[in-house]
């Protein structure tokens, strides 16, 4: 029987899986602070990995006509690069101080997106590299890849079926590569299989759900909700850097 710190387990993934679902990304942003109140961060972290490859797979499987195969191949290829200069960035640097840069810089991209009528585009992966670097670089310094793929994908003017299912063809093997490192360094241990293997039946009805209101958006309006969910996560992280310097 579940007791009160697995409901509440479940109830948060849950609500992260139909954010993932829905838009393709974010959830680590919102399950894991929210996670670590109850459960170690340690626990926490792997938990929402192995979540992340359930769904990356099974919208694969759903969507896979709509994985841009080139895209996704290079943003993870150059991914895989940035993650030693953000374990470095990590030990070097204080991580208030690039928070802050991080906040603002997504703060002032998106609500020029926003505001602005010019919409500036690109028309090929020749940039991919640079964009799937520095996912690499927060991924490996503070576990926030997303960012920088959200820019870059609305960058690229991906319809919304493209970007949510190309998005799950970066984060299926980041996250596979992701869950082996937790594995090797000792951190999947079995609090993690049992907080999954109770959050697993509401994983598949929570992507079951982000996908009916995923359909239900029309496409100017994804992109609107992409760039208002990218000025909270700028938000929060602007909040958390200052309360890091004071």
């Amino acid at each position: 029987m579940a007791n009160a710190t697995e409901i509440y387990v479940v109830s948060v993934i849950f609500q992260a899986t139909v954010i993932r679902s829905a838009f393709g990304f974010g959830e680590a942003l919102v399950a894991v602070p929210l996670l670590a109140l109850v459960i170690p961060v340690e626990v926490a972290a792997p938990l929402a990995t192995l979540v992340s490859i359930t769904v990356a797979g099974i919208i694969i499987v759903q969507d896979w006509r709509n994985v841009r195969v080139r895209s996704a191949g290079l943003l993870v290829a150059s991914t895989f690069l940035g993650i030693p200069v953000g374990l470095l960035l990590l030990k070097t640097v204080a991580e208030s101080l690039v928070k802050a840069i991080l906040a603002l810089v997504i703060i002032a991209f998106s609500w020029d997106r926003l505001a602005s009528r010019r919409q500036v585009h690109l028309a090929d992966d020749r940039l991919a590299g640079l964009f799937g670097f520095g996912a690499g670089v927060l991924g490996g310094a503070y576990g926030m890849n997303g960012p920088p793929l959200v820019v870059y994908g609305t960058l690229r003017r991906w319809p919304p079926e493209d970007f949510r299912a190309t998005l799950q063809g970066y984060f299926l093997p980041a996250s596979l590569a992701g869950m082996g490192g937790y594995w090797l360094g000792g951190f999947w241990v079995p609090a993690v299989t049992r907080h999954y293997l109770w959050c697993l039946p509401v994983v598949l009805a929570a992507v079951v759900l982000g996908r009916a209101i995923h359909r239900r958006i029309p496409g100017a309006a994804f992109i609107r909700y992409l760039h208002a969910g990218l000025i909270v996560i700028g938000t929060v992280l602007l909040i958390q850097s200052v309360a890091g310097l004071l």
